[in-house]
């Protein structure tokens, strides 16, 4: 069956989120005078993106909601006792800096130019749609996109089958119509291939180059080879294409 749809995740796939939360936590961190209570400003970064991984965790197992998470990341960080209005406060003046690093990946609107004609696209994220419907706008690439679908408003994430399936429902197409593609080998790769999509991997610089490949995603390095692989829809036993 013909690959009709492409799914996308949003961040370090389309956008390049890591590049932009870095940046934005430094020039927080040198604005707020806080540097000087780590000893490195990469100690310093490493501890805010492990905070950060380990609070949308939580989020993802619907075990805090979205603004939760983003207080406890800061109360966390900080190892302070902080209200919610001052917790919100200090996570809104890391937006402001984070915001103005924002940026796709250079190989983003060559694709979806490729794309255009021949596949329909939505997008599913783990975030909340508040923030990827702005960021798709901002980025100016929202109206590409036919749907936005975000585990805020789900009620479920991903690696969940059911996210990806509620993705296919909004096209009004069957998961072996739908290709998913994503920038983490199990929340995005293993579990687009455990809900039947079409699951193709983005392993940007290599950044997983140490992880067993898990059993189902077509694994890329580039969105590049991505119109080649949907028009070959390999499937089914076909040898991986990084590298």
């Amino acid at each position: 069956m013909a690959i009709r749809a492409v799914v996308w995740d949003v961040d370090d796939t389309l956008f390049d989120y890591t590049t932009a939360d870095r940046e934005g936590m430094r020039a927080h961190l040198l604005a707020e005078g806080l540097l000087a209570r780590h000893s490195s400003v990469e100690e310093a970064l490493a501890r805010w993106r492990e905070i950060t991984d380990l609070q949308w965790a939580r989020f993802a197992a619907g075990e805090v909601d979205f603004e939760t998470q983003r207080r406890d990341r800061t109360r966390v960080f900080l190892d302070r006792e902080l209200t919610d209005a001052e917790a919100d406060d200090w996570f809104r003046r890391y937006v402001t800096h984070y915001e103005s690093a924002w940026s796709l990946f250079p190989d983003v609107l060559p694709v979806l130019d490729a794309l255009a004609t021949s596949h329909r696209h939505a997008v599913l994220s783990n975030s909340s749609l508040h923030v990827q419907d702005r960021k798709l706008r901002v980025l100016g690439v929202h109206d590409r996109f036919e749907a936005i679908l975000c585990a805020a408003e789900l009620g479920v994430s991903k690696p969940e089958p059911r996210a990806f399936l509620a993705a296919c429902e909004a096209l009004a197409l069957p998961p072996d119509q739908v290709a998913y593609v994503g920038d983490h080998p199990e929340i995005d790769g293993r579990g687009a291939a455990e809900a039947g999509l079409l699951s193709v991997w983005i392993d940007r610089g290599g950044a997983y180059a140490a992880v067993e490949p898990p059993v189902g995603p077509r694994r890329i390095a580039s969105l590049a080879e991505l119109p080649s692989l949907l028009r070959a829809d390999t499937r089914f036993g076909a040898p991986s294409t990084f590298g």
